[in-house]
């Protein structure tokens, strides 16, 4: 009889590898079967790094982790099969090279609200605010991730009998749904700028310092434009007057094309932190108003995730229901 290797007692099974990666920061964290590690969580910048793998092989220094039973990665970018480009980074993405890294030939590369999409069956209910009321779901009812934060983008989740699929798209770049004269003007104003007026130039955070400066002729960071909103500045409200209706039409649009009568998930900073005043300022009158299909747009609940993990949760998720 062979020899058989034993592991030291007591034993733990070799961790999931699980990172979210944006545009200006990589968090990274350890998993086992689907549940995050605590106190694994860690940011990199990734300004300092020239890579992903880079990124993966600090992390897993620091750690002291020399095994991983798989590694998946949400990516702010789109994603061909097992490579991906970031969109606002100069990094390309390989699955080969992450599991030379880890150390397993299990790796699975996701957009990022691929990854969130994945999340939303184990999300803890204290970290999902309702913004809009919707009418009972039926069981295994579509649902739809919208990401807002440093760029626009969505996701639909279908449960499906062989697990859950999570579609990847770009449609942040769909033509931004204008009524009237108001939004109308700011829409020709960004044609002018950029050629055409896409939803994730009005409704990312350099979105809300265009329309600011469009209103007010002030350029402010997105992070001050929400402070006068809260503070009640006249012309941070109308900005967000505008900037909620805008908000509820794009959700609107989404919603009649995905049927997500499971909800609407709104997720990243911007998104979180517009979410106690979004409704105040008119998103909901925006996203009902639909012309005879008003009354169909009351089936749709809308939601905010505040869990700022949950890409790193989704990526667990998903690995954990990969076949080895």
């Amino acid at each position: 009889m062979p020899e058989r290797t034993l592991k030291p007692w007591p034993y733990t099974p070799a961790p999931q590898l699980v990172a979210d990666t944006g545009g200006t920061n990589t968090r990274v964290a350890l998993a086992d079967s689907g549940v995050l590690r605590q106190g694994s969580i860690r940011r990199y910048a990734n300004a300092e790094y020239p890579s992903l793998a880079a990124v993966l092989q600090d992390y897993l220094r620091h750690t002291a982790t020399t095994e991983c039973a798989g590694v998946c990665v949400g990516i702010a970018g789109p994603v061909e099969g097992d490579r991906a480009e970031m969109t606002n980074l100069n990094w390309v993405i390989t699955a080969a090279e992450l599991g030379a890294v880890a150390g397993t030939r299990k790796v699975k590369i996701l957009n990022d609200l691929q990854a969130q999409g994945h999340a939303l069956a184990a999300l803890d209910p204290r970290h999902v605010r309702p913004l809009l009321p919707g009418r009972p779901a039926p069981a295994g009812a579509a649902q739809l991730v919208v990401g807002a934060g440093t760029g626009v983008n969505a996701a639909p989740v279908h449960y499906l009998a062989g697990g859950v699929h999570v579609a990847a798209s770009e449609c942040g770049h769909i033509h931004l749904p204008v009524h009237g004269e108001q939004e109308q003007a700011l829409a020709r104003h960004m044609a002018h700028h950029d050629g055409v007026a896409m939803a994730e130039e009005a409704l990312c955070g350099r979105g809300l310092t265009m329309i600011h400066a469009w209103v007010s002729g002030q350029t402010l960071p997105p992070e001050t434009v929400i402070a006068a909103i809260a503070a009640g500045d006249h012309a941070a409200l109308e900005t967000g007057q505008i900037y909620a209706r805008l908000m509820g039409r794009v959700l609107a649009t989404l919603a009649l094309v995905h049927l997500p009568y499971g909800g609407i998930y709104l997720i990243g900073g911007v998104a979180r932190a517009m979410a106690p005043r979004l409704i105040g300022l008119g998103m909901g009158e925006a996203f009902h108003q639909m012309g005879r299909f008003s009354d169909f747009m009351q089936g749709f609940a809308v939601h905010v995730v505040e869990d700022d993990y949950a890409a790193l949760l989704g990526c667990a998720t998903h690995l954990t229901a990969l076949p080895d």
